[in-house]
């Protein structure tokens, strides 16, 4: 499998959740800055995703797959031993539900706008107002749990980097204790350590 990412994007997600597994993927750089956006092979990436997005998954069998939250579901069906999402049931419901949220109400809903140079003082004050709404909803979750669906899942992955992407913008945790001790015990997680370390150390060689 090859994985196109760009270094700590969501598709950091990915490069943890086959960690976890213990997954055979290729990690192929996406220089998301570049007209047109370059494969470090060289490759031009608006030939594999015209959107122009990361993450992509090529699966061995020559399949491109996108959005954040699919793959990651492929990826975890795929190893079903890993445990990343139940086979069935309200369980994988419960995962899904999470992956909704977090691509909705804090990857789209908010970073997308935080993140962004260009965007309006407006909207950036309407989505930390939602953000913090978001992130307090998630405190209140995981107070007395270890994980948001019972064991580490994708969506614990995929939540991982929503909160490394706060603290780059330097939101307060204060107010969510329960979030910040879930961020901190994840960052100690193998395979999210491994997976910070080595996307972190491009991104600083990048910027």
């Amino acid at each position: 499998m090859d994985l196109y990412f760009s270094p700590m994007a969501c598709s950091m997600a990915t490069r943890i959740a086959a960690y976890e597994a213990g997954a055979d993927v290729n990690f192929l750089k996406v220089d998301t800055k570049a007209r047109p956006k370059v494969v470090e092979d060289g490759t031009a990436f608006l030939a594999i995703n015209p959107m122009g997005q990361v993450p992509v998954l090529r699966t061995d069998d020559g399949e491109l797959i996108v959005e954040n939250a699919v793959i990651l579901q492929y990826l975890a069906d795929r190893f079903p031993a890993s445990g990343l999402i139940p086979a069935d049931g309200p369980q994988r419901r419960k995962v899904q539900s999470w992956l909704g949220f977090i691509g909705s109400e804090l990857h789209i809903g908010a970073f997308t706008v935080l993140l962004r140079p260009t965007a309006p003082d407006g909207a950036k004050i309407f989505a930390h107002e939602r953000l913090a709404e978001r992130l307090t909803h998630l405190d209140a979750h995981l107070k007395g749990r270890e994980f948001l669906a019972g064991r580490f899942s994708v969506a614990d992955a995929y939540l991982f980097v929503m909160l490394t992407w706060a603290r780059y913008l330097a939101i307060d945790f204060t107010p969510y204790p329960a979030l910040a001790a879930y961020r901190d015990r994840l960052q100690t997680r193998p395979s999210v350590a491994r997976a910070f370390d080595e996307e972190f150390t491009l991104f600083k060689a990048a910027a």
